[in-house]
């Protein structure tokens, strides 16, 4: 009985290390990537740069919107382009296509057990991203705080709400509203896999289809009168900066670890002895 449970007192000893371990690899990340700081050549910082900028063009010139959108409306018929059999297969056709791409993902993570982690790591990134970015900030902060109005319900376009510009909180849509478009945050995410995952080989030809068939994605909002241009493009600049500020904490700080890791064995080696 003393033997089974010294077994078991090890198994937990073992069990209870290896989380202590995982924690301190976590903080370990986290603080390499506080201490490396963000230069200004960065990707995040040009991620924040650019939707600081737009940011700025939007709330600066709310006509805009307006002005686009107006481009697609007619009075009599309203948004015109929902009726279109080809736009319509468009948008249905991402659910596809991101279904496809997510189980891709899954199976390469799976495989990454057997086979090595450096693809793994970039489809656990991919994943993550999915959730935190198109699902956690766009859809569940977002388009569920900001309260702004679509197109086709603000009175302008034949509905009963106000028109507001962007950054602006409202009431104006009570859930699954304006700002910021999903639809334009997860063709960002396909942009985002055909860049990480596609070969080598096939990279001249697929990432410019990836990105020509997510913009297509993106602006055929515009066209349906779901979303204002400011929806769509700062929906793409917040998720490049989420998936930015991702990749650098899953992706770019193990490879900062293991090299101080290894700075900090060579300066721990033996000290050579004098001649």
């Amino acid at each position: 009985m003393t033997h089974v449970q010294t077994l078991e007192g090890t198994r937990t000893g073992d069990r209870w290390g290896r989380i202590a371990r995982g924690l301190r690899r976590a903080f370990l990340k986290i603080r390499l990537s506080l201490a490396a700081g963000v230069d200004g050549a960065s990707p995040i910082a040009a991620a924040a740069a650019v939707t600081a900028v737009l940011s700025a063009y939007f709330v600066l010139l709310p006509g805009v919107d307006l002005a686009m959108s107006a481009l697609f409306h007619d009075p009599a018929l309203g948004f015109v382009a929902t009726m279109d059999p080809l736009l319509i297969a468009l948008r249905k056709s991402s659910t596809w296509v991101m279904g496809l791409m997510l189980l891709g993902l899954v199976v390469v993570a799976i495989r990454g057990w057997w086979t090595g982690w450096r693809e793994a790591r970039k489809a656990l990134f991919l994943i993550s991203g999915l959730a935190l970015a198109s699902g956690l900030v766009v859809n569940g902060l977002f388009k569920s705080l900001w309260g702004r109005a679509r197109p086709i319900q603000i009175e302008a376009f034949g509905g009963d709400a106000q028109f507001t510009s962007a950054w602006a909180m409202t009431d104006q849509c009570a859930s699954n509203c304006s700002f910021v478009s999903g639809e334009a945050s997860s063709a960002a995410w396909i942009a985002a896999v055909a860049v990480l995952m596609t070969p080598q080989a096939w990279r001249p030809v697929l990432i410019p289809a990836a990105f020509a068939y997510a913009a297509a994605l993106s602006f055929n909002r515009l066209l349906f009168g779901g979303h204002f241009l400011s929806d769509i493009v700062l929906s793409w600049a917040i998720t490049a900066l989420v998936l930015c500020l991702l990749h650098r904490l899953m992706l770019h700080c193990p490879v900062a670890a293991r090299r101080a890791r290894r700075r900090r064995r060579v300066r721990s080696g033996p000290i050579p002895a004098m001649a």
